[in-house]
């Protein structure tokens, strides 16, 4: 199962062109989910006027060279690693997520575009990656569902309380749950059995549901989070700090019943 391409499998029966144009409309539906997210929000607005005021007050002009430093920086740390998380279970949780989808993303893309004919061999890695993603999306994706998110961790809220923020995590692990599912009973061969068919069509519906709910979800939180973190250290970079005030070098005082628990209320 893990070596085996299971588009090329399904190929036998929907055309691979069908599958090639599923996978087109669903960049369009986030494009336009993104975009109209955009003009509701006006997140993009409010990020590039702030971006304006906080160069009024910066204390430095950075050169070419020291703004590609910080990007690359920003590239590297915050954004590939997360590590403004910190080094504990919700960044462990994140990372394993993040990587497991875009591992599974690449893998459909590539098997779908390139090795989806009934005739074509397909590469025994990327069935592996695509395998391998969907397990890292579910394994990072219910971590944090059960065990790290803030309203039950640190409110106290049942696990199964479900609110419109929640869309794109429960899609997510959704759709990589489903396309396993649906890939293990594909293997084996049931012929005329309805089994597999059935988790075909909730594989391809979770990903009408995640790929076109962006609007309602935090999808397009993905494309803002990288760009702020940029705007936040060229902030720290230039001197204005986004118009906040600079951190205090007093000590940390804050008794010794600040240890006594781990931190956990956001």
């Amino acid at each position: 199962m893990i070596s085996t391409n299971p588009f090329s499998v399904l190929a036998e029966t929907v055309p691979p062109l069908f599958m090639q144009w599923f996978v087109i409309v669903m960049a369009v539906l986030v494009i336009a989910g993104t975009l109209l997210d955009i003009i509701h929000k006006k997140n993009v607005k409010y990020f590039f006027e702030n971006a304006k005021k906080a160069k009024l007050s910066a204390k430095k002009t950075l050169s070419y060279g020291e703004k590609i430093s910080v990007i690359s920086k920003t590239i590297v740390s915050d954004i590939a690693t997360t590590s403004e998380l910190g080094a504990g279970k919700r960044r462990a949780a994140h990372l394993l997520g993040m990587y497991g989808t875009i591992l599974f993303w690449i893998g459909s893309a590539v098997m779908i575009f390139c090795y989806s004919s009934p005739s074509s061999e397909t590469p025994s890695v990327w069935p592996i990656i695509w395998h391998a993603g969907a397990i890292m999306t579910i394994l990072g994706g219910s971590w944090f569902w059960f065990f790290l998110r803030v309203d039950v961790y640190s409110e106290a809220q049942p696990w199964y309380r479900i609110i419109k923020a929640d869309l794109f995590v429960l899609a997510l692990i959704a759709t990589s749950l489903f396309g396993l599912i649906w890939s293990y009973l594909q293997s084996l061969n049931l012929n005329d059995r309805w089994d597999d068919k059935v988790f075909l069509v909730l594989f391809i519906v979770s990903n009408l549901i995640l790929f076109g709910g962006v609007y309602w979800s935090k999808f397009a939180h993905m494309f803002y989070k990288p760009g702020a973190a940029i705007q936040k250290n060229l902030a720290e970079a230039d001197g204005s700090r986004d118009n906040l005030p600079p951190e205090s070098e007093a000590p940390e005082q804050f008794g010794k019943g600040i240890k006594r628990e781990e931190p956990k209320h956001y």
